[in-house]
């Protein structure tokens, strides 16, 4: 073996130049939850595909979310998940959908209680 054959090789550029304008408009794309290359909405548009993303076989549409939380209500979600034995971020995705078909007078007087 020579030394030679210990050369690293240049790897191939693959990437697909793009116009600037193609890329803003992809974004906004993105922004808007539209698929970039046909123009179609990925957000789920009824409450069966939400519920079913509920259970976590499918682990595409699942993001990793930091947060912070007073300790009664860790505690409480420690003991909500216990008695019901459904993982917290189950119940969380649960309480955030039942907070978001509410009014928004009914979540404007929730925000208000606490």
């Amino acid at each position: 073996m020579s030394l030679t054959d210990l050369k690293r090789k240049k790897p191939k550029d693959t990437r697909v130049k793009v116009s600037v304008d193609d890329f803003i408009e992809d974004a906004n794309k993105y922004a808007l939850g539209l698929d970039a290359y046909h123009g179609q909405s990925n957000i789920a548009s009824n409450t069966q595909e939400f519920l079913r993303g509920l259970d976590k076989k499918s682990t595409k549409i699942y993001r990793h979310a930091t947060f912070t939380l007073t300790e009664k209500s860790i505690s409480q979600l420690d003991e909500i998940a216990k008695v019901s034995k459904v993982a917290k971020s189950k119940i969380l995705r649960i309480l955030i959908d039942e907070f978001y078909q509410q009014s928004s007078t009914e979540q404007t007087n929730l925000l208000a209680r606490k």
